[in-house]
Formats: C-alpha cells, structure tokens, sequence
C-alpha cells in the first residue's frame, strides 16, 4: 500500500511539556504517546497514519494497546512524522533533530539510544552543556580540580549556578592523595601545582555556599571519567595519560529506561560521593 504523507499534527509547545507526555516518552510508550497527541492536537488517526508513515489500522492498533513499538527506526520515523523537539526526541532516546541535520563535531550516534551526541572535545560541547545546566535542578560534577569547569568565573558551569533551587555536588581529587602524583607525572605537572590547583577550586566553590546548595568531596583513586550530569542527561568524558578531561571527546549520554551508561555512570558517582571526604 502507498502512504500519503501527512503534514504533522501540529502539536503546541507546551503539550510536549505536560507530565503524561513527557511520561510516555520516557517509556518509550508509543500507544499513550499517540493517545496525548490526538488530546492535543485533535488529529485523527488517519492523519497521524500519514504523517508517521504507517496505515491507520497500525495507528489504530497501537492507541488501543494491541501492538507494541519496539524497533529504533520506527521511533525515529514516529519522531520525524510528529515534528518532536529535540527534548522529547532525548527523552524518547534519541538523536537531536539538529545534530543529525547538521553534522560537524556532534555525530550522530541514534543507532545507541543512551548516546545522543559525541563531541571532538568539551569546547564542542560547551553551549549544550550550559543550556542543561541553567535549568537544572541537580548538578553533579567528578573532575580533577575542576578549574575550568566551574572554579573561575569564566569557566563552563559557574554562572549558572547563582541562582536558588540547584543541588550542587562535586568531586575532586584529593591533593594528598598517592593519586595526586601519579596523575601529575601524567600530564607534565608538578604535584605541587596540581594539588594548588585543586586547593583553589575549593576556595572559589566555597564562595557558592551562600547562592546555591553546593557540597565539595575529595575522591583518592586514579582519575578516570570526567562527569557532568544535570538532571537527567550526562556529559562523559574520560581521563588519560595522553590529554586533560576537557580534551576527551564528550559523550552526551540521556537516562533511558533501560540503558546502562547513564545508570552506570550516576551509580559510580553515588559510590564516590559515599567513600569520599566532604570539605565544603
């Protein structure tokens, strides 16, 4: 049979923000998905049909609960067919709209639903990283001594923390710890200059105490992951003998409600938080 395509449904802004929408998407359930859209929008099942690619006694199928949606590239035609923004498509699992579009740094990984976006580097990656984070009502960061992610008042995160309803934590490495030496040696650096380093960005987080709730704690082990997590979307990086976190590729990693990076990762960091020695 051929398909006619449909112009989208038309749904509003502000229905891809009500709390049954945003609930289905995050279950990957398609049924209460296309049920909300016809609330919102008022489309028939003929025209979501066309506009998503499938016949209207697929559509029909799927509102009432008779068939399941369960392969990535119908997700895709489904996200595509209705126009979703790119949230909805993050909460959903997949690739922004816009990064598949265009290209460049950010690759398109919709193949992985867990990892939306990989960046060459951080810098890459910088406007993302502060759009989640102006937002967002917890912010955990495990870095080395986190100067320029959020120690100066140039760096990534720290301007858009002065504001009230935002859980701070970060983990930084300890500056006595055997660690310290060995992951200076790494990268050309005194121990002493690195320990400094870490010594100050405690300072400078110390002074957020009085703007948002922010708590410091210094891990021991062997950098490993460059972390930033702002609600429910992460940004992954990773620590080497060869370059600084900032330099790794920045994985964009969303919460999914099966997938094992992001629950993995946030798993690690409650374990650190757990073992680590608080000091702000």
């Amino acid at each position: 049979m051929t398909l006619t395509p449909h112009a989208p449904p038309g749904l509003a802004p502000w229905a891809w923000e009500r709390p049954e929408v945003r609930e289905a998407l995050r279950a990957r359930d398609v049924g209460a998905l296309l049920r909300a859209v016809q609330k919102y929008s008022g489309a028939s099942q003929s025209r979501i049909a066309g506009a998503v690619g499938m016949t209207q006694a697929r559509v029909s199928e799927i509102i009432h609960g008779r068939r399941e949606v369960g392969r990535l590239d119908v997700y895709e035609r489904i996200a595509d067919g209705l126009d979703m923004p790119d949230d909805a498509r993050h909460l959903l699992g997949l690739a922004a709209a816009r990064d598949r579009r265009d290209g460049g740094a950010a690759v398109d990984l919709a193949t992985f639903p867990e990892v939306v976006c990989v960046y060459e580097a951080q810098a890459a990656a910088r406007e993302e990283i502060q759009r989640h984070a102006r937002t967002a009502a917890e912010l955990d960061v495990l870095a080395v001594r986190g100067l320029g992610l959020i120690g100066l008042n140039d760096s990534v995160l720290r301007t858009h923390l002065v504001r009230d309803g935002v859980r701070v934590r970060v983990l930084l490495l300890d500056p006595e710890a055997p660690a310290l030496a060995q992951r200076a040696a790494e990268i050309g650096e005194s121990a002493e200059s690195l320990a400094s380093g870490i010594r100050l960005a405690e300072s400078r987080l110390r002074e957020l105490a009085g703007v948002c709730d922010v708590a410091v704690y210094r891990y021991g082990m062997l950098p490993t992951w460059r972390i930033i997590r702002a609600d429910d979307v992460m940004f992954v990086g990773a620590f080497d003998a060869g370059w600084e976190g900032h330099q790794s590729a920045t994985y964009k990693v969303v919460a999914t409600p099966h997938g094992p990076l992001f629950r993995g990762h946030r798993r690690m960091f409650e374990a650190m938080v757990t073992g680590a020695q608080r000091t702000v």
